[in-house]
């Protein structure tokens, strides 16, 4: 295992899509609404996501520097991941945003993981 990225631009690439789907979260388009609603997650905890994937885009963009908090970033996109995944199979959500977007950013995020820090 290997504590600081090597390459580093997976784990950029990772954080600025990140970054993107917190800022566009902000006034979230009809088909994020539509997936957090078909998954059954409250509107009134929507915020978390942003911050969890605002944070998460922070420690991708310090592991560059600061070795294991890359890594640990990363595993926990992952874990995130896994778990919006297992939100989508558990309501029966199983639609085009889970097989495009939710399992489309669980491999990403595995593959920067793999890529950076195997």
């Amino acid at each position: 295992m290997i504590l600081a990225p090597d390459p580093w631009w997976p784990q950029a690439v990772l954080a600025a899509i990140l970054l993107g789907d917190a800022l566009l979260s902000l006034r979230p388009p009809r088909f994020i609404r539509d997936c957090l609603d078909g998954v059954g997650f409250p509107r009134a905890w929507w915020w978390t996501l942003i911050a969890i994937k605002g944070v998460a885009a922070a420690g991708l963009i310090a592991g560059l520097w600061l070795p294991g908090v890359g890594f640990a970033a990363n595993t926990g996109v992952v874990a995130y991941f896994v778990c919006a995944a297992a939100a989508h199979l558990r309501a029966r959500f199983t639609g085009s945003a889970f097989w495009v977007n939710c399992l489309g950013m669980l491999a990403l995020s595995t593959a920067a993981l793999a890529v950076s820090h195997l």
